[in-house]
């Protein structure tokens, strides 16, 4: 099911969940290195140079957060965030960044696989797409990894700003209609334009957290 929450006359506030709180845990090259499977966790995955690391520093509301680099594809471990003593954030590693070697493209690969199989805390993915490139095979992967693990997925159309309003809008019809025409009853979607330059979006973001945060 493919649906699209709008953003006019709708609460910031994120309840008891607090994101401005959210402190960075550890880097897991391997699975051993997870923290404990309990509680909740939300991760949030991208293409390399697809705005991943500025969209968890705005929607958190950390500075530096999440490390922001103009080379891309420089996440090469899952990164684990507290929120607090139940919740946490996971950052991913960005993929499909042609200039990182296959044997480490493949070792992210597989980690990530190995997370998506084994973590039974995760709540949901929030997949952050470039909108002027959006649904690239990659991202087409991680539904489809999504869908297998029966999760809900977030879609942040990120950079909006690059676009004009009516572009943008766009945009996010054509990604609803593809996601809806591809993976129909599959995948739970919610779809939604963002930009951390101009902080569109960031209120739905938080919403999209705090409910999948929810116990």
């Amino acid at each position: 099911m493919v649906t699209n929450k709008g953003s006019a006359g709708e609460s910031a506030s994120t309840a008891a969940i607090d994101l401005r709180h959210t402190t960075f845990i550890l880097g897991a090259a391997h699975p051993k290195q997870f923290p404990a499977d309990s509680g909740w966790e939300v991760a949030i995955a991208g293409r390399s140079n697809a705005g991943k690391s500025s969209a968890i520093n705005i929607i958190t509301g950390v500075r530096g957060l999440a490390r922001v680099s103009k080379t891309p594809g420089r996440t090469r471990e899952i990164n684990f965030f507290h929120v607090d003593p139940l919740r946490r954030l996971v950052d991913l590693p960005g993929y499909g960044y042609a200039r990182v070697p296959v044997p480490v493209r493949q070792a992210w690969q597989r980690l990530i696989e190995n997370y998506f199989a084994d973590r039974r805390c995760l709540r949901g993915v929030v997949v952050v797409m470039d909108c002027r490139h959006p649904l690239t095979d990659f991202d087409q992967q991680m539904l489809l990894w999504c869908g297998h693990a029966r999760l809900p997925v977030h879609v942040l159309l990120t950079k909006a700003d690059k676009l004009s309003r009516g572009a943008a809008a766009a945009v996010l019809h054509k990604v609803r209609g593809r996601l809806v025409q591809e993976y129909g009853e599959t995948v739970s979607v919610t779809v939604q334009l963002f930009s951390s330059l101009k902080r569109t979006g960031v209120a739905e973001a938080q919403q999209i957290l705090a409910k999948w945060m929810e116990f």
